[in-house]
Parts: C-alpha cells; sequence; structure tokens
C-alpha cells in the first residue's frame, strides 16, 4: 500500500476523493495548472457517469493528473466476497474508460471507501491497481467553513504526507477556497507538491 509522497523534504501528494463534482472540481482543476501541481483524483464510478463528468476527467488527464478508482457507488467493501468486489471495481474503471473513450488507458491506483479495505487491496492488485492510503484528512465531509479547512490542511501538509481533501460527494465550495490558499502559502514556503510514491 502506497502511503508517502515522493521525494524528500518539504514535499506533499495532494488526493482528491469522490468527485468529479461540477464547478468545484473545474475550480481545483483551474487553480492546479495554474500552480503547476499535479494530483490524484480518486474517481466515483457513479459521479464519473453524470453529466458533463466526462469533460472533466478528460480534463485530469489532459492536465497530467492520476486517477484512481474509488468503487462505483462508494459503498463499504469490507465485508463483500471477492467476486462482488472485482465486479464493482471493474464497472468503475469502465465509467472512468468510457469518460476517456480509452478502454485501454491505465488506471495506476485504489483508495477504499470510507477506508475500509476487506480484500479490495487484493482485489485492485489483480486488475493492475496500487492501494492508495487515507493520508492526512482534513474531515472536509463534515464541514465547509473555510478557517477551519485552513486550519485543518496547514496541520495535514507534514513532510512525505499523502493529504486526503475531497472535489465531490457533495458541495466542495469550501475545500477549493481552502486549499486554494494554503497551497499557495505552503509554495512560498519553498513547500512542493509531488505524487504518490
Amino acid at each position: 500500500m502506497i502511503s508517502r509522497a515522493s521525494g524528500d523534504g518539504r514535499v506533499c501528494a495532494l488526493t482528491f476523493d469522490d468527485g468529479p463534482n461540477g464547478s468545484d472540481t473545474d475550480r481545483l482543476l483551474d487553480f492546479l495548472a495554474t500552480e503547476g501541481i499535479r494530483a490524484v483524483f480518486c474517481l466515483v464510478g457513479s459521479a464519473v457517469r453524470k453529466p458533463g463528468s466526462a469533460r472533466l476527467v478528460r480534463r485530469m488527464v489532459a492536465d497530467g493528473h492520476l486517477l484512481a478508482n474509488h468503487s462505483m457507488v462508494h459503498a463499504d467493501m469490507s465485508e463483500w466476497p471477492e467476486a462482488r468486489v472485482e465486479s464493482d471495481l471493474r464497472e468503475a474503471m469502465a465509467a472512468i474508460r468510457d469518460a476517456l473513450d480509452d478502454q485501454r488507458y491505465p488506471i495506476p491506483y485504489f483508495r477504499a471507501p470510507h477506508g475500509k479495505w476487506g480484500s479490495t487491496e487484493r482485489v485492485a492488485a489483480r486488475l493492475g491497481m496500487e492501494s492508495l492510503a487515507i493520508g492526512s484528512t482534513i474531515e472536509d465531509w463534515l464541514t465547509q467553513d473555510v478557517p477551519t479547512l485552513r486550519t485543518r490542511l496547514r496541520a495535514a501538509i507534514r513532510p512525505g504526507e499523502l493529504v486526503l481533501a475531497h472535489d465531490g460527494g457533495g458541495a466542495r465550495s469550501g475545500t477549493v477556497d481552502a486549499v486554494t490558499s494554503v497551497v499557495r502559502e505552503r509554495l512560498r514556503e519553498g513547500w512542493h507538491f509531488t505524487l504518490p510514491h
């Protein structure tokens, strides 16, 4: 399981779960493009299949971001039999690849919904995906209060850490605002935002 950002010193990897999600994802992608930052987007297949989402997935790839399978329906799969897990992950992979119009597009990572793994890591490995650990999270599913999220994000950004925030699963404008301001602060302090290692 991958649990660290690549590089040494003031490095951190940004990961975003539960999207894509319309304007929140668009604004986040705008910011990352402006700063030249690559991230990992952990996509939920049912969100990918929503109208307008294929454009966002294509933009992620065009901007150099990496994709992760975050399941089809974002359910706790830890007690599921392996055959059901595999069916779900294959369906989510198909949704992502349909959005890209490329049935061979590599999806390098998997992250289990709710951090509940069960057999999912083993199944994901059989399907060619490495599992991403749940890193430092800002718990943005509990609040979208920007000052609170800024404080949590400042604490989450530590050397070598995977940072987990959300661009989907609900309205995430507060998350995008917090990421924009705090990441800019850290860039001014000499931090580098890399990819998982």
